[in-house]
C-alpha cells in the first residue's frame, strides 16, 4: 500500500491520525507500507524526517514512535548529505527509500533530463541510489531496500537506468490514469520479478469494477515480469 502524504496532511492532525489508522489496518492485512511524501532537506531536517517515517523521537515524557512505515519516498536533490540521514534511518529499522529519479509527471523533462558533462541529471540520481546500495542490501535476493521511483510515463529511460541501478526495486507510478502502459516497463524486471513495484490508483479506484481493473493489472505486470 502507497499512501499518499499530502492527503492526509492537509486535514491537519485528524489527517495524521487517519493515516496511522490507515497504516494499522494494512500491516494487519499483511500489506507493506511505502509512505509517500517525497521528503528532502538539509542534514537536520533529513533526520527528523527518517525518525517521521521509519523511526522514533526520544522526548522528556519517553520514546515517541514515527509512522512506522516500511518504505518511504525521498527527494534526492539536495544531494548525499541530504539523503544519508534519512537512508541511516531506514537502515537502523530494516525498512527501505525510494529516492526520485526520472518521476512521472509532465515537468520532470525540465530538470531531471537536462543534460550535463555525466549525462542527464536523472542519470547522475540514480548513480546517488545505487552508492547507497549496499546500506539496505537484502540478504538472499540481491537486490536492495534503497530503491527508485522511475515513472512509467518515459518508458524510454528505463533499460539505461536498470543499467545504474542493477539492484535497486523501482516503484513505478503512473501506469493508467497518466497513460503508462505496463507493456513497456519489461526492462524494470530484468533482475528478477520482486526488482519493480507498478503504482497505480486513479486508474483502479475510479473504474466501474476496481476489483476486476486491479486483478487485469496484477496478471499483465505479471505477465512481463517474467514470473
Amino acid at each position: 500500500m502507497k499512501p499518499q502524504l499530502a492527503c492526509f496532511e492537509r486535514l491537519g492532525w485528524p489527517g495524521w491520525k487517519a493515516l496511522q489508522e490507515v497504516c494499522e489496518a494494512a500491516r494487519e492485512a499483511g500489506l507493506l507500507v511505502i509512505a509517500d511524501g517525497k521528503r528532502g532537506d538539509v542534514p537536520v531536517s533529513a533526520r527528523a524526517y527518517g525518525q517521521a517515517m521509519v523511526g522514533s523521537t526520544d522526548s522528556p515524557f519517553g520514546e515517541v514512535p514515527g509512522l512506522g512505515a516500511d518504505a518511504f519516498t525521498a527527494n534526492p536533490l539536495l544531494g548525499n548529505d541530504a539523503l544519508e540521514p534519512m537512508v541511516d534511518a531506514a537502515e537502523r529499522a530494516g525498512a527501505g527509500v525510494f529516492a526520485l529519479v526520472r518521476t512521472s509527471n509532465p515537468g520532470a523533462a525540465d530538470v531531471e533530463d537536462l543534460n550535463t558533462p555525466e549525462g542527464p541529471v536523472h542519470e547522475h540520481l540514480a548513480r546517488m541510489v545505487e552508492g547507497f546500495g549496499d546500506r539496505l542490501a537484502g540478504r538472499t535476493t540481491g537486490l536492495s531496500g534503497m530503491g527508485a521511483v522511475v515513472g512509467a510515463t518515459a518508458p524510454e529511460h528505463i533499460a539505461r537506468l536498470r543499467e545504474l541501478m542493477p539492484r535497486a526495486v523501482f516503484l513505478i507510478p503512473g501506469v493508467g490514469a497518466q497513460g503508462g502502459r505496463p507493456e513497456d516497463l519489461g526492462a524494470a524486471f530484468a533482475p528478477g520479478p520482486a526488482a519493480a513495484i507498478i503504482a497505480a490508483s486513479r486508474s483502479i479506484a475510479g473504474a466501474d469494477d476496481p476489483a476486476r481493473a486491479a486483478e487485469e493489472l496484477r496478471e499483465t505486470v505479471w505477465s512481463i515480469s517474467g514470473r
